[in-house]
């Protein structure tokens, strides 16, 4: 569990809490070399990439601890389970040791909890621990009730976070909804929120209400402002 004391967290603790992330379609390798050299220089706990250069970093980062993580059926989560399958099967043959899925969005509105089970767990398939899957419900598409649903699937197909957002839609984290995600699966999963969280204040606020990780763009600005915390 995170600390009651989330005002006095240290820059060193909040970048434990932060996937550094890069998930621009224009991206080139120069950015993701700064990703990299970011990660290491605040001690980031992975980066988080797209599929297709996940050997890339992993190969920027050899030697060092930080974890590579790598989106799949990003973003949309409408492509087919088993090319969802696929690409996690390369991810983790690249290297990732994280892969963060969409779920299929559309199957959770229609409420066929068995096509979303499904899909999550033909990931689950190509991502055995020690790998971590993290689920991405896309809470901003969602009702509450649906929410709720998604996190309880997730937890069934054997998931080891529930995440809140691509950051590709209307909507990116919010605190109620970190709450709720925390209420769902209990203290034993990870909640990761991700999307709009651009700041020091705000991260510090969804990890208190529950979240376990950060996903964001602008870890080097939260760290830094971490730093400056009395």
């Amino acid at each position: 569990m995170v600390s009651k004391n989330i005002a006095k967290i240290t820059a060193s603790e909040m970048a434990q809490f932060i996937d550094h992330t890069l998930l621009k379609p224009e991206a080139t390798p120069a950015a993701f070399d700064k990703l990299c050299e970011e990660a290491v220089s605040y001690g980031f706990k992975a980066v988080c990439v797209n599929s297709g250069w996940v050997a890339y970093v992993v190969n920027k980062l050899k030697g060092t601890e930080i974890a590579v993580c790598s989106v799949i059926g990003f973003p949309l989560g409408a492509m087919h389970s088993q090319g969802k399958a696929f690409e996690a099967r390369q991810a983790v043959e690249d290297g990732a040791l994280e892969l963060d899925m969409v779920l299929n969005i559309g199957a959770m509105k229609a409420g066929n909890l068995k096509a979303v089970e499904a899909d999550i767990l033909a990931v689950r398939h190509e991502a055995k621990a020690p790998a971590l899957l993290k689920v991405i419900i896309e809470t901003c598409l969602l009702t509450t009730a649906e929410k709720v649903k998604a996190c309880e699937v997730a937890q069934k197909a054997g998931a080891d976070f529930v995440k809140t957002s691509t950051g590709f839609n209307a909507g990116g984290a919010t605190l109620e909804d970190v709450a709720l995600m925390r209420k769902t699966v209990g203290p034993q999963m990870g909640v990761k929120a991700s999307g709009g969280i651009k700041d020091f204040e705000t991260a510090a606020a969804m990890i208190a209400a529950g979240a376990t990780r950060i996903g964001a763009g602008a870890g080097v600005t939260i760290v830094g402002r971490a730093e400056e915390q009395p």
